[in-house]
């Protein structure tokens, strides 16, 4: 199955905000107050990267779990490509003469621009990768020898060596001479 660039779904919002909505990317959503007293106001473009970024991830999951295609790793060079190439050429006040469009160069749009270049360079190495672990050398047979049957080795089993049993109340007797008399004398009391 082939499938898309999904930074292919910023890319078209973007136009979409840049050439048919009249919309700054400065445009405060929120006043979010921090304990620091210090008052933190979220942009729209500021919420668009964190949009992208999000797709970013995702295009990252799909890629990793099934791999990409050529012709996907072709798509998302085309978007990258289109991309920075509309950023460099287009002008959409020049396209809808009267409107107050925003422009393609913005800093929203080159932040866009750097994902996409990211998610075409991080395809390429993650496709290298997995074409370096698929890769199997097999040995080639000399051009002159003569395949022999294989013969397996004979299997050995290891013996297992078990510890000698002992019975510690069997009276072991000495060979040769047995004495009936103790070697030492015994030790006598003196009497006082």
């Amino acid at each position: 199955m082939i499938g898309f660039p999904l930074l292919l779904v910023p890319f078209a919002i973007y136009n979409m905000i840049a050439f048919l909505i009249q919309m700054d990317w400065a445009t405060k959503l929120y006043r979010i107050p921090l304990k620091s007293g210090v008052i933190w106001e979220p942009t729209a473009g500021d919420a668009f990267i964190v949009f992208s970024l999000l797709m970013l991830m995702f295009e990252f999951i799909k890629s990793m779990r099934q791999g990409k295609s050529l012709v996907e790793h072709f798509l998302s060079l085309l978007l990258a490509c289109g991309a920075a190439a509309e950023f460099v050429m287009v002008d959409p006040a020049k396209i809808m003469p009267g409107s107050a469009a925003t422009p393609a160069g913005t800093s929203v749009f080159v932040v866009l621009i750097a994902i996409c270049f990211v998610d075409l360079f991080a395809g390429f190495a993650a496709s290298l990768r997995r074409a370096r672990r698929a890769v199997v050398v097999d040995p080639m047979p000399a051009p002159h020898a003569e395949r022999a049957a294989r013969v397996e080795p004979a299997r050995v089993e290891p013996m297992r060596a078990e510890p000698v049993r002992t019975d510690p109340f069997t009276r072991v007797e000495p060979t040769g001479a047995v004495r009936t008399e103790p070697a030492v004398a015994p030790v006598q009391k003196a009497d006082p």
